[in-house]
């Protein structure tokens, strides 16, 4: 009996998840418009500015690869839509798609596209093979145009990474962009964080060049936020939480920061103030599967196993509907104490080149699984030891 009372409870939940689904998304899109219009309107008039400048000195925006203003505003309007690592990012793509459109030679503006697409897979917004190759391809047409920028390589390393799972590639592209752009803060700290630390293990040089990106930028939050990820992989996770507050201080709308609070929470073992701090963020997050997903984690921890019973089949039920990372589904599932269920998300995601299994080693999500033979399988084919 009471196994059917907490399933009649799981289902009068769902239905108010998937009732409300679409009422729920159309007020988040209201309140995410305030936030992100003004991001939209400081790159407008960044490019109105420059608009004027590159009448005024011709030849100097033509050394900077810059051909065509109206494709220089769309490539601005990537940036500051790309920088939120949220919602906003398929629109990001738009604008870079239109900015080579406009100007098929812009490198710069290949490297903002091939970026766009890799964190589209990896942050679960796309299916692999619908973003990973386009990613790639981009990349090479970056350095092909640009191959004395920094950007053009970063690109490539990330491509390498996620694409092809080439780590050496990876890292002879992610040191060429240091050389040729040694203040280029993405390409420092995509490859300490991607390379150095979730591919890799090499966590001492990943902080190293880390904390040259938080000093050489002490008001980025976004360097923070990557640190309090870093901080996590190496257990210091009181410095993770005390860093992920800092970086709010600076970006008080970044998921990232959050993320990283969330997850040590969790790893702390402190899951009444996780759930908690988890369920604050949903709505910034935008009901994100990892958010979800790390919550049916939480949920189980603290017996709440109706809560984690539901939020998994709410992930299952938005799979049918729209891609969900199977990455993401085998957390859900491991939290709801279905091994097996999980383990075969976790094939699927191999078997599909899902990139969040880059963290699959490291980050504290895949625990649950990392002492199952069919999971040690799986990072075995992937080149961990």
């Amino acid at each position: 009996m009471q196994r059917a009372g907490n399933r009649l409870r799981v289902t009068a939940h769902l239905v108010d998840v998937y009732d409300g689904y679409d009422l729920w998304s159309e007020k988040y899109d209201r309140e995410l418009r305030d936030i992100f219009e003004v991001q939209d309107e400081i790159a407008r008039a960044i490019a109105q500015r420059l608009e004027v400048t590159l009448d005024g000195d011709q030849q100097s925006f033509t050394r900077a690869g810059i051909h065509n203003v109206e494709a220089f505003k769309s490539y601005l309007q990537g940036c500051a839509l790309s920088s939120s690592r949220g919602p906003r990012l398929p629109q990001a793509l738009s604008h870079y798609k239109n900015a080579v459109t406009l100007d098929p030679s812009y490198g710069l503006a290949w490297s903002g596209l091939a970026d766009t697409y890799n964190l589209l897979g990896f942050y679960g917004f796309l299916k692999p093979e619908a973003c990973l190759p386009q990613g790639k391809d981009a990349a090479t047409r970056a350095t092909t145009l640009s191959p004395s920028l920094g950007e053009s390589h970063t690109s490539m390393a990330l491509s390498n990474l996620l694409h092809d799972w080439d780590r050496r590639a990876s890292e002879r592209e992610f040191l060429l962009a240091l050389d040729l752009s040694p203040r280029y803060a993405r390409a420092r700290y995509w490859y300490a964080l991607f390379l150095l630390h979730f591919a890799s293990g090499r966590f001492e040089e990943g902080f190293s060049h880390t904390i040259q990106v938080v000093e050489s930028d002490p008001l980025s939050g976004w360097a923070r936020a990557m640190l309090a990820c870093l901080y996590i992989m190496t257990g210091q996770l009181d410095e993770a939480i005390r860093m992920a507050e800092a970086a709010r201080q600076f970006e008080p709308e970044s998921f990232t920061s959050r993320w990283a609070q969330f997850t040590a929470l969790n790893t702390q073992e402190r899951y009444k103030e996780a759930a908690a701090f988890g369920e604050s963020v949903l709505a910034i997050s935008g009901r994100h599967p990892w958010l979800i997903g790390s919550l049916a984690l939480t949920y189980s921890q603290l017996g709440r196993t109706a809560d984690s019973d539901a939020i998994y089949e709410e992930l299952r039920w938005r799979a049918k509907h729209e891609y969900v990372s199977p990455a993401t589904l085998a957390w859900a599932a491991s939290g709801n104490n279905n091994k097996d269920q999980a383990i075969l998300h976790a094939q699927e995601a191999h078997a599909i080149g899902d990139p969040l299994l880059i963290v699959a080693k490291y980050w504290p999500t895949f625990a649950r699984m990392q002492n199952d033979p069919r999971f040690k399988k799986i990072l075995m084919e992937r080149g961990w030891t």
